[in-house]
């Protein structure tokens, strides 16, 4: 039983991986697609057996699938999550856009396109630490859609910068789910993981990753012919029925996330923890289209040198980038701006493997030259 669980969670694996590139319908619809495929990942992992696991349909996993979206962190005793942050956002910017589009104007009068973009993309990738890659990515999208940008500069810029603040994020707990998992589990001995501790290990890549991307958002900016004659900036003012139908597209996508990292949950444990860290390096690409916290969850334990935490956290965080569902800001920049799965992936594909690749170099050949 557990190689058919095996070849039909592998199968559900591609679907979610090709389909969504290859089918408008399910393109155009990928919400319900993520949620459908989670759903049926979920039910074929529980004929799997892990022993000392929980696998399949509980009453555990329907409520984190119900309260994720709306409760990923709390400030004074009140629930905080991605749904209310869209939804309230998205609702202030309904009644108060001409304040919000007169600061932006006033930004774009003061200072050149040139300057902005790359300055953008670098100072939220950083502070994404601190405000949560949720509102960073908010305040991104709010400014792009504003920007005198054609087309294609917008959605080659978004890409980029949704990169910047999935990677940024991981320099805090306050980033995002993965990290916080991170340092929950790493708390005790040998690393007794404090606020700063994954500061201390991984801003030496993280930083000059980040200011790289803020470079290569003015090369995406130079290369799209922008009208500089026309700096006018417009915040659209959307109905407040689109505001509430964005927020629950938010909400399914993250119920489906949780569905399908539960889901696969065999896979993981049974395969994907068991590869030596430069493969793992390599495999936990596939965070692309799933939860990264759920792969942090399963992979990120004390037993492991930190050689091993930092390249598993550094792939995980890189490759987060170059499909829509693989982060949450992604998820946020890809509803609001309308970028399609095929033109996430057109651009963020080759460059989350040229970061792979460029990472790999760093953390891995020096070892293996050593060997030679």
């Amino acid at each position: 039983m557990d190689g058919v669980v095996t070849l039909g969670l592998f199968a559900i694996f591609c679907a979610v991986l090709i389909l969504p590139f290859t089918v408008k319908k399910i393109e155009e619809n990928l919400e319900i697609f993520l949620f459908c495929c989670g759903v049926l990942a979920l039910t074929l992992s529980g004929f799997a057996l892990l022993p000392g696991e929980e696998t399949g349909w509980s009453l555990s996993i329907v409520t984190e699938a119900l309260t994720s979206p709306l409760d990923i962190a709390s400030i004074g005793g009140i629930p905080i999550g991605i749904v209310q942050i869209v939804l309230v956002v998205g609702l202030l910017i309904y009644f108060f856009h001409h304040h919000v589009e007169r600061g932006i104007n006033r930004m774009v009068e003061s200072f050149s396109l040139k300057l902005i973009v790359p300055l953008l993309i670098i100072i939220l990738g950083l502070v994404s630490s601190i405000i949560s890659a949720i509102i960073a990515a908010i305040i991104l999208v709010e400014i792009v859609n504003a920007l005198p940008l054609v087309k294609e500069a917008r959605i080659e810029i978004t890409v980029i910068a949704c990169f910047a603040i999935g990677i940024g994020a991981g320099l805090t707990p306050l980033g995002e789910p993965l990290t916080t998992i991170v340092i929950s589990k790493l708390s005790g001995d040998p690393y007794h993981a404090d606020f700063l501790f994954l500061a201390d290990k991984l801003a030496i890549y993280i930083v000059p990753a980040v200011i790289f991307l803020g470079i290569l958002g003015l090369l995406a900016l130079k290369k799209r012919q922008t009208d500089e004659t026309n700096l006018k900036c417009v915040v659209e003012r959307e109905e407040i029925r689109n505001v509430v139908i964005r927020a629950g597209k938010v909400y399914l996508f993250i119920m489906a996330l949780v569905f399908l990292g539960d889901g696969f949950k065999p896979l993981i444990l049974n395969y994907v923890v068991l590869i030596p860290s430069w493969g793992l390096y390599w495999i936990n690409m596939v965070s692309a289209v799933l939860d990264n916290a759920t792969l942090a969850a399963a992979e990120i334990s004390p037993a492991l040198s930190l050689s091993q935490i930092t390249s598993a956290l550094l792939a995980l965080l890189i490759s987060g980038g170059m499909l829509i569902p693989g982060n949450i800001p992604n998820i946020i920049a890809a509803g609001k701006t309308g970028i399609t799965s095929r033109e996430w992936a057109r651009r963020g594909i080759p460059l989350g493997l040229g970061l792979m690749a460029v990472f790999f170099c760093i953390l891995f050949v020096p070892a293996f030259a050593g060997l030679a």
